[in-house]
């Protein structure tokens, strides 16, 4: 997803949560609705959320410096964590806390007409949003089910927004629902109960907001594909016996490194290693434009796969024998 693809889409979000929000906060303090007012504190939230996520876009385009050498990409994985846990405190939090009061302090909504206008403005408003977040996702994720392209993304600011707007448009229809009932069914009460209806489609949207974000400030690699991908560049590279090892890591929606180790073929000299080597990076970041860095160890398989028992009997030794001074916290290296 290009950086350009994903701006439009918070833009188109948080144009539409403003003007809505105006509209909900008027309507809620016109007519008294519990169910209104939570929606109103709702596309606030999201309002806020959007420009949030893109102060990180912003903070994430920085050029790598001297105290950041791989650049400040994560930032946008920062932001987007930041802005679940908004939706949880601010949007789910005083949504319950406000339908939990209607509920103890029930009075009948005046004037339900001026809500249902609203909620149905809201409604068109928030599904346009949505139509633009959702079609950006669509050329995304390709053949792959909605559920696997979410979990295999790596831009948080696009499906944030899709996480949004589809939580909106449920509130306002459990809103709608809500006021309604309260009225048809002289039960008051009903409206507090669809505010904290919707504080809890909120909290559920912000847990899963949490987790997907979670995955992504931790470290996660590039895609199968796009995995298996570079090991038929690599395996069409003369004079490499054999993939030692191949990991990636992105630091970014389309910032990602590569480090693979290579066993080269005996009997070829320092240039013919260090040409392959410059071939094989320009053809992977050819192939793949989101791929800003590859290291390439060239190191014999066997020298490899002992380095690597080395590190596993040292991760593998009790730390209760360690004698070291200071406060304790000393141990046995290992790999950063």
């Amino acid at each position: 997803m290009s950086a350009h693809g994903s701006k439009k889409v918070v833009f188109a979000a948080l144009a539409g949560n403003a003007l809505i929000a105006v509209t909900k906060f008027a309507a809620a303090a016109y007519t008294g609705s519990s169910a209104m007012l939570s929606e109103a504190i709702h596309s606030l939230v999201d309002t806020g959320n959007q420009g949030l996520l893109l102060y990180g876009m912003k903070r994430a385009s920085r050029p790598a410096d001297e105290t950041h050498p791989f650049g400040y990409a994560s930032e946008l994985y920062f932001w987007s964590f930041v802005v679940a846990i908004l939706i949880f405190g601010l949007g789910a939090g005083v949504s319950i806390y406000e339908g939990i009061d209607k509920v103890q302090h029930s009075h009948a909504v005046t004037d339900p007409l001026v809500n249902y206008v609203v909620l149905g403005l809201a409604l068109v408003f928030e599904a346009g949003a949505w139509w633009v977040a959702y079609r950006e996702f669509q050329r995304r994720k390709g053949n792959m089910g909605i559920v696997a392209a979410v979990r295999r993304s790596k831009d948080p600011s696009l499906f944030t927004v899709l996480f949004e707007d589809t939580a909106a448009m449920a509130g306002l229809l459990v809103a709608f629902v809500g006021i309604y009932a309260a009225q048809a069914l002289q039960m008051p009460v009903l409206d507090g109960v669809a505010s904290c209806a919707i504080g809890a489609i909120l909290a559920v949207t912000a847990a899963l907001l949490a987790y997907e974000c979670k995955g992504l400030l931790v470290g996660e690699g590039a895609s199968r594909a796009t995995i298996e991908h570079l090991r038929a560049i690599v395996a069409e590279t003369p004079d490499i016996v054999s993939v030692n090892e191949l990991l990636t890591l992105h630091f970014g929606p389309t910032d990602v490194l590569v480090t693979v180790s290579l066993d080269f073929r005996d009997g070829i000299d320092s240039r013919q290693v260090e040409d392959a080597i410059s071939d094989l990076e320009a053809r992977i970041k050819a192939s793949r434009p989101e791929v800003s860095r590859v290291f390439v160890e060239a190191q014999s398989w066997t020298g490899h796969a002992a380095a690597e028992e080395a590190h596993e009997r040292r991760h593998e030794q009790p730390r209760d024998n360690d004698t070291s001074g200071g406060n304790g916290h000393g141990g046995s290296g290992g790999k950063g």
